[in-house]
């Protein structure tokens, strides 16, 4: 049997999440599942086999073994030893991924705290990290181990922080983070692991993969949605592999979207500067009235659109209602061209609270938005779309 994307869902009543039909859709809509049926089985086994092998290289065994810091002695020499400056150290390397690990380690921690779903053990815990038998480093022994005198964290646009190579650190100098007591992880019984700590492995697994992006606060609002789909797929078949499968379809997802998170992008007419003017474009071109309103007040569409576009709208609405919208926007084949009509869309439901308040209640509404009907919203954007 051969799929098209435009067979799966599309309807503005989203996909149905029963019989793991969203999970599957969003599997096909991110070009993850080959198109032809017939090949995933093979597909499917080669893919978490690729995700297994990166688990042995980037977390079980880096390189680096063991001890202190996950070091052997054998890896202590003349040439190469925690002092080293040079940046093909493997030292190095190693404590720059440390940085990198504890910024998605404090983002992962609080993702989603309205519900506990995140908090609670996976039905499926990775055996390769928790095999007793392990003496190698997992990720809970390099955050429980590490103690950083400064992080390598870069507060930028709107308070998004990267933490990637080359970046300029701001440190507290003579001040050690031990953020994290190791009795924190106690919470869950021996054996288990917590869907958090799912989402960190893939997190960190892409940071290393894609070193020129690293890892950047938000991502951890991309992948969660989309783990949270796979995790709860009613197919157990499926759900075993929620992981793998995520990692895949993040990536995928990110590959469309990346831009919007390299800084020195945001003026090309790929980054995150033009998608938000053409939000305020758009404005324009269908409700003048309101976009000169948001201009006399000089609320540029950084203020709030920023956040809007680079996170899919994944913090203006609870977690039901991002999966919802996204189901939409997934199936659109100009997706990101839709979410500029959904922001679109969002000023223009709100136009009389927008044309009657100041600056500061209108700020308020813009970065609380008001209205939780995700429903009215994609009509909303549907009837821009379609010149109504």
């Amino acid at each position: 049997m051969k799929f098209s994307q435009s067979s799966t869902p599309t309807s503005h009543s989203g996909i149905p999440f029963e019989g793991g039909i969203r999970a599957l859709c969003w599997r096909i809509l991110l070009n993850y599942l080959p198109l032809d049926q017939s090949l995933w089985k093979s597909f499917l086994i080669k893919q978490r086999e690729v995700y297994t092998q990166f688990l042995k290289e980037m977390i079980i065994q880096p390189g680096i073994a063991k001890a202190n810091l996950g070091v052997s002695r054998e890896d202590v020499t003349l040439e190469d030893h925690p002092l080293n400056p040079n940046p093909e150290s493997r030292w190095n390397n190693y404590f720059k991924d440390n940085e990198v690990l504890l910024q998605i380690d404090k983002d992962v921690r609080r993702l989603y705290p309205d519900m506990a779903f995140f908090q609670r053990p996976t039905d499926y815990p990775c055996l390769l990290i928790l095999d007793p038998q392990n003496e190698y480093e997992t990720l809970r022994r390099r955050v429980e181990q590490t103690t950083l005198k400064s992080q390598t964290v870069d507060r930028n646009r709107s308070g998004v922080t990267n933490s990637s190579d080359g970046e300029a650190p701001v440190s507290s100098p003579g001040k050690a983070l031990n953020l994290y007591p190791s009795n924190e992880y106690e919470v869950l019984p021996n054996g288990c692991e917590a869907h958090w700590e799912v989402v960190e492995r893939i997190l960190f697994i892409y940071a290393k993969l894609n070193p020129g992006i690293a890892y950047v606060q938000g991502m951890n609002e991309i992948v969660g949605p989309i783990y949270y789909t796979f995790a709860t797929d009613p197919n157990d078949e499926w759900k075993e592999h929620a992981e793998a499968d995520t990692f895949f379809c993040f990536t995928n997802l990110m590959s469309e979207n990346r831009d919007n998170f390299i800084k020195s992008l945001d003026d090309s007419q790929c980054g995150i500067t033009y998608k938000m003017e053409s939000v305020f474009s758009m404005l324009k071109e269908k409700d003048v009235e309101l976009y000169l309103k948001l201009q006399e007040q000089n609320i540029k569409p950084q203020y709030f659109t920023f956040r809007w576009l680079t996170l899919l709208l994944s913090q203006e609405f609870l977690l039901p209602d991002v999966i919802r919208i996204w189901d939409t926007l997934f199936s659109d084949q100009e997706r990101f061209h839709f979410l500029i009509l959904v922001c679109c869309a969002m000023l223009i439901l709100i136009r009389d609270q927008l044309l009657a308040g100041d600056f500061t209640v209108n700020m308020r509404l813009l970065q609380d938005y008001p209205i939780s009907d995700v429903h009215t919203i994609l009509t909303k954007a549907k009837e821009l779309q379609d010149g109504s």
